[in-house]
């Protein structure tokens, strides 16, 4: 009886393990199963490790002012050497109202003696002596002094006589340029009076003007010379090439400088007008006092 018993119980206990354990089995797979379809379910778990925090900005760049100096702007020049007009005559009538040039020069043409005025003007009142007419000058020169009437503007011009003993006798009659070197002086004389003298220069040592009798053969207002290229505005020839020409060199450079034989002028609007009433066949006369 004993034995049936025991034998029931074993068969009892190795019934329920082999149940239990099946069944933990099936629990166990079904389990896993679920787990699976759920890990396909979910989505994908981010990877990137979370930053501490937001990324600071970078700091600003503190950019120091420059520092440039201000532009001053050059006074603007309205006249200078060999300018012409009404603005220029008026500039020279103030000038001669300060005594700083003869009223003989007003003449519409700044040539040197303009300038001369211009630069006694400038050192008067303290500004720099260029030379030429800045706005500045001109606003000072206007300040002090008062509009030009007529006859500043246009003075007589006075016609200039020597005692005609002082000229070479070659130049005492008829229609003559005397051209003296000694005086470096042209005097355009008309029967032994002298209606107009011009500061010259001449040739140097290696290039000589020529010293006699000779006649003007030709005129050219607006000529080049062939052989420098340089300009030779009112030119009136006399001997073989040599001429009596307005010289912008001689206008700047005065007497420190010379011709290549030519006599040089440098008062233009002077010149301009002498060669008006020069004719072709008037004397030179080229000689030492």
């Amino acid at each position: 009886m004993r034995a049936g018993l025991a034998a029931i119980s074993v068969a009892v206990v190795l019934g329920l393990g082999v149940g239990y354990g099946a069944a933990a089995v099936a629990d166990r797979s079904g389990t896993d199963e679920v787990h699976a379809v759920e890990q396909l379910r979910r989505p994908p778990q981010s990877t990137v490790t979370p930053s501490a925090g937001p990324t600071p900005s970078p700091e600003p760049t503190v950019t120091e002012p420059m520092v440039t100096e201000p532009i001053v702007s050059e006074p603007r020049v309205l006249w200078s050497y060999e300018d012409t007009g009404r603005d220029v005559r008026e500039l020279e009538a103030r000038l001669v109202q300060l005594g700083l040039m003869p009223a003989r020069w007003v003449d519409a043409y700044f040539g040197t003696v303009t300038g001369d005025g211009v630069r006694a003007f400038q050192r008067r009142a303290g500004v720099p002596v260029t030379g030429d007419v800045d706005e500045r000058t001109w606003e000072l020169l206007r300040a002090g002094t008062r509009s030009p009437v007529r006859a500043e503007l246009y003075p007589p011009r006075p016609v200039e006589t020597r005692s005609p003993a002082a000229l070479d006798e070659r130049c005492l009659t008829g229609r003559a340029l005397c051209i003296d070197k000694s005086t470096r002086e042209l005097s355009w004389v008309v029967d032994g009076r002298v209606l107009r003298r011009l500061d010259v220069r001449f040739g140097s040592a290696y290039t000589p003007t020529r010293e006699g009798v000779f006649t003007v053969y030709r005129k050219s207002a607006d000529h080049v010379s062939s052989l420098y290229g340089s300009s030779m505005p009112y030119a009136m020839f006399f001997s073989r090439g040599q001429a009596v020409h307005y010289s912008s060199d001689f206008a700047t450079q005065g007497y420190a400088g010379a011709s290549h034989g030519c006599v040089n002028v440098r008062d233009r609007a002077a010149l301009a007008a002498l060669f008006e009433k020069v004719r072709v066949g008037d004397r030179v006369v080229v000689h030492r006092s």
